[in-house]
């Protein structure tokens, strides 16, 4: 067997692993929260989307402890901007999302500040260990705040949080633990399977331990979320599958951003690279501005929307891999997206949205 096959085997694999044991692992801290009689809506704003978030934060800390700072880094961001882009876009693509409720109001500026924090922090080329350590705590007041404001919503917001059977309650303290414990070993073991296949396709292919970070592994940990926000797409939730989006890119960045960074403390840090600083967050950024038309549309991303945004990721990955396959096209290619793609998109949120305010102001009575 070829060293690549080999690598690529690995990286599915380590996938596999991830997605089965993040599984397990919610439906163990569920049964164990109902059992103790935590409130199905807590569980839902913290346990399963700390499940949804466990790849991601398996992966960046097991990089982190081998001294792959680059993977780790690169795997929030790239887990970002696949949330956006791939999981929003499709799920967009299935059923236009509307929300009316606090995910616009108050979820989705919160991203959009974390994002921009997280852009300053790391802009000296590391995240220190009290940067970490500050992330970690704006979740803890974070998730405090969004339990206090979910508890003050009049009604409807239990539809907006992910789906939590009581039957799971039944099954016994022992079974649940035990679930709990196979989830954190299958997490474990995938996400060094996923790290060292990744390691190696990286060396096989010649590009940098970010690329494969902001490509393969982000989109491999990001399968939960997209599984999650396609299905409640189908079932005609679209709270849930933005929440699911925007919740997160929060915990990427508060929980395996911040951990990470924390468990980086011996070395000064988490390193970030400066082509990481210098494109690839930033357009994790722009990723999370690029929500703003919710607000600007009375919180609805049509199909267009969902489209235009799976074609800006094709872009986006086919910027990463032109240095390696066609490098004298790079160029050209960049100059087409800043000269073309990019203004045509921003003309066309713009005009969408002039047109919705037009529309309000002649209803207006």
């Amino acid at each position: 067997m070829s060293d690549f096959l080999q690598s690529f085997l690995e990286i599915l694999v380590g996938i596999g692993l991830l997605f089965a044991g993040g599984e397990v692992f919610v439906q163990g801290a569920v049964t164990l929260s109902l059992i103790f009689g935590i409130p199905q809506l807590v569980i839902g704003l913290t346990v399963v989307s700390f499940g949804t978030s466990a790849p991601e934060l398996f992966v960046s800390v097991s990089s982190v402890l081998r001294g792959m700072d680059a993977l780790a880094v690169s795997n929030v961001v790239g887990s970002n901007i696949f949330n956006v882009m791939v999981v929003l876009g499709s799920s967009a693509l299935v059923m236009p999302l509307r929300v009316e409720s606090r995910l616009v109001r108050r979820d989705v500026p919160v991203m959009i500040a974390v994002s921009a924090a997280v852009w300053g922090m790391a802009s000296a080329g590391r995240v220190t260990w009290q940067s970490g350590a500050a992330l970690l705590l704006a979740l803890v007041i974070n998730s405090i705040w969004e339990i206090r404001t979910a508890r003050e919503e009049p009604e409807g917001v239990e539809e907006a949080e992910p789906d939590v059977n009581p039957d799971q309650g039944k099954r016994g303290i022992v079974k649940a633990v035990l679930s709990l414990l196979l989830g954190i070993l299958l997490l474990g073991v995938g996400s060094k399977v996923l790290v060292n296949g990744a390691s190696a396709a990286a060396t096989i292919l010649g590009v940098s331990k970010s690329v494969i970070g902001l490509t393969i592994v982000s989109a491999g940990t990001s399968m939960p979320e997209l599984i999650t926000s396609l299905v409640a797409a189908i079932k005609g939730k679209t709270d849930l599958a933005i929440g699911n989006v925007v919740g997160s890119n929060l915990l990427n960045q508060m929980l395996v951003l911040g951990a990470s960074a924390v468990a980086a403390s011996g070395a000064g840090g988490l390193e970030v690279s400066a082509l990481l600083i210098e494109r690839d967050i930033p357009v994790m950024v722009i990723t999370a501005l690029a929500c703003l038309p919710i607000f600007w549309t009375k919180g609805l991303i049509t199909r267009l929307e969902g489209g235009i945004l799976l074609g800006l990721y094709i872009f986006y990955v086919v910027d990463q891999v032109l240095p390696r396959t066609l490098p004298t096209w790079q160029d050209e290619f960049r100059l087409v997206m800043l000269c073309l793609v990019l203004p045509a998109v921003i003309v066309l949120i713009v005009t969408q949205a002039g047109l919705y305010w037009r529309q309000l102001r002649r209803n207006r009575p």
